[in-house]
């Protein structure tokens, strides 16, 4: 491991603005993310596999009167993140490190308002099914976790992963799909991303590659 992911692991370990393991609020936040962490009562926004938190900060930055989480489990991208929040005293901003498989672990039914999903890995091969983020066991998930009416957003550059999600939210009884495009930048639904890009992003449509959308709610 380099001498820079290990400063990045100890900045997350002493962090107050990272949950992971060996920290009390990993195993008592569930349910409780307002009152134990943010210690107020406005809706809460997660982004699953935030990677360095693009996202999360640049809509925390957005809106101060919402609070945001970014999961991953990656410990060296969460310290990343943990810092340029930091750096921004952005106080309505936190980290969960941990897989999104143990996602009951940290989240009751009816805790959250929104999710985003930005340019998750696609999981190409019929045998990775499982691993795709909006497969239908993890779409069940989050329906339980977002309150009635509450927003699943997808963004991906990936074609067979924008299919794969129209059909399975298609066919789930838990959501209906709102918003759809297979081009966001050319799409008047572009402005609903308050210009906020990851870095990844910036390398997929110089390349040419567009972008898709999903907007949907569960029922």
């Amino acid at each position: 491991m380099t001498r820079r992911k290990l400063d990045h692991y100890k900045f997350s370990a002493d962090a107050n603005n990272v949950v992971e393991a060996g920290k009390p609020l990993y195993t008592t936040v569930k349910g409780s993310w307002n009152k134990l962490y943010f210690n107020n009562e406005n809706p809460i926004v997660l982004e699953l596999a935030c990677g360095k938190g693009e996202y999360t900060i640049g809509l925390g930055k957005i809106f101060p009167d919402k609070n945001f989480i970014g999961m991953d489990i990656k410990g060296d991208r969460i310290a990343r993140g943990s810092l340029t929040a930091t750096a921004n005293n952005l106080t309505n901003v936190a980290f969960l490190r941990a897989g999104i498989q143990y996602s009951d672990e940290f989240f009751a039914d009816n805790e959250l308002d929104e999710i985003w999903l930005i340019h998750p890995d696609p999981q190409v091969r019929e045998r990775d099914e499982s691993k795709r983020l909006t497969n239908p066991a993890f779409l069940s998930q989050y329906a339980r976790y977002l309150k009635a009416k509450g927003a699943f957003y997808l963004k991906t550059d990936s074609t067979f992963l924008y299919e794969y999600s129209l059909k399975t939210l298609g066919d789930s009884e838990l959501y209906e799909i709102l918003e759809q495009t297979d081009d966001l930048y050319q799409s008047a639904l572009l402005a609903e991303h308050h210009g906020v890009k990851t870095h990844y992003e910036n390398i997929f449509v110089k390349k040419g590659y567009s972008i898709k959308y999903i907007k949907a709610r569960v029922l």
